[in-house]
């Protein structure tokens, strides 16, 4: 049987290690085509060694250093800021998973469903900010869009084999991050390190900030409207401090499908490369007797504004999803650079997006003028 052969576009970050465990797990199946990063220079060359990819990309300090190790034939060793398009679309690439963070995936993205790519995805913003339009051309093309996210992998493989017709809610679990047990008068006093200091998963910096003040999660609600056709009605966020079940379908009838499993990322980025097949993982099973008890509660709107902020977007969709993303994303940054504190990142992005004009039913086009606009407004509270 012909081996699948893979992109990976982060391959140093924790979805992109974790990614390659599962490839190493089955080497009949999988062959590593390419693989990409933009600073860890050093793990990608172990990456190399071990996975001899045909192409990498990467920045230019990597490109002279690898020229300089001959590892990689130099006509193979592309540009990580401008050659991703190129790389996801190659002819011989049957799966290409976008595991970096941030709106820079959209472009590679929409270059793999216009090349007909199985697309294993745990980008959100992508989809937060253009999802009607990757989807519209996934169609368009035949290609296939599989969500890598533990939530969104969940409500995949809920709904596998159904239409989302007889779906009366999804229930999106969270396990409420850093700051569930934190009084909001304290926010602004826990260190960055403590942020960073995720209870249950281990995920880049980006991210487990936003999991903290739950702007993740509703960047997932705006996600899973695109991904699973829903409406923002159809969408409950519940607190799950453990993280064992990661998302629930609740359907016509009454009856829930619930996904659960250990908390390790190689299961539903398995599951992605695989699908529609089922193989061992090597992960541990579940043990329930030793569960003991799962909890749920309802989120702290109060305290975690940016869930209210995020169902407006999701109601207004437009450009402003993209605006909500770029604002975040800049404002996280400043923060963790130590130049605004925890509590300005909701503050100046809420500013951000009641300041703007949303335009309905945009183009690209208008999806990246809103998100260049939102950039430059959160500077210019930041830094003016």
């Amino acid at each position: 049987m012909k081996r699948k052969r893979v992109v990976i576009l982060g391959s140093t970050g924790s979805i992109g290690v974790n990614t390659l465990k599962v490839i190493e797990r089955y080497p009949e199946k999988f062959e590593v085509l390419g693989l990409t990063a933009y600073n860890n220079i050093k793990l990608l060359e172990k990456q190399v060694k071990r996975f001899s990819p045909k192409y990498i990309a990467v920045n230019e300090d990597g490109f002279k250093y690898f020229k300089k190790q001959g590892s990689i034939a130099q006509k193979n060793i592309l540009n990580v800021f401008q050659d991703l398009e190129h790389l996801v679309a190659l002819k011989e690439a049957d799966i290409v998973v976008i595991a970096m963070r941030g709106s820079a995936a959209l472009m590679p993205f929409l270059s793999a469903v216009t090349s007909g790519k199985t697309v294993a995805t745990a980008n959100k913003e992508a989809l937060v900010i253009a999802g009607n339009i990757i989807l519209k051309e996934a169609k368009k093309f035949n290609a296939r869009v599989i969500p890598v996210d533990s939530e969104q992998s969940a409500i995949f493989q809920c709904l596998e084999g159904r239409t989302n017709n007889h779906v009366n809610k999804i229930h999106l679990t969270a396990s409420g991050g850093t700051l569930l047990r934190v009084s909001k008068s304290r926010f602004d006093q826990i260190t960055v390190k403590e942020i960073l200091n995720h209870p249950r998963w281990k995920m880049g910096q980006k991210i487990t900030v936003d999991s903290a003040t739950l702007m993740n999660k509703g960047f997932e609600i705006i996600e899973a409207i695109k991904l699973f056709d829903l409406s923002v009605d159809q969408i409950h966020v519940v607190i799950h401090p453990e993280a064992i079940i990661h998302s629930m379908v609740e359907f016509d009838d009454g009856s829930v499908i619930a996904q659960l499993g250990v908390t390790d990322m190689r299961l539903p980025i398995q599951y992605a490369l695989t699908y529609p097949q089922r193989m061992d993982t090597g992960c541990a099973p579940l043990k329930f007797a030793q569960l003991k008890k799962l909890t749920f509660e309802e989120p702290d709107f109060k305290k975690f504004p940016a869930l209210s902020l995020s169902i407006h977007v999701a109601k207004e969709d437009g450009t402003l999803p993209s605006v909500l993303n770029a604002a975040d994303e800049v404002a996280v940054d400043a923060y963790l650079n130590q130049e605004i504190a925890l509590t300005q990142i909701y503050k100046i992005t809420e500013k951000v997006v009641l300041k703007h004009k949303n335009k309905k039913n945009p183009d690209l086009n208008a999806i990246l003028a809103a998100d260049a606009w939102a950039r430059e407004e959160v500077r210019k509270e930041i830094y003016n």
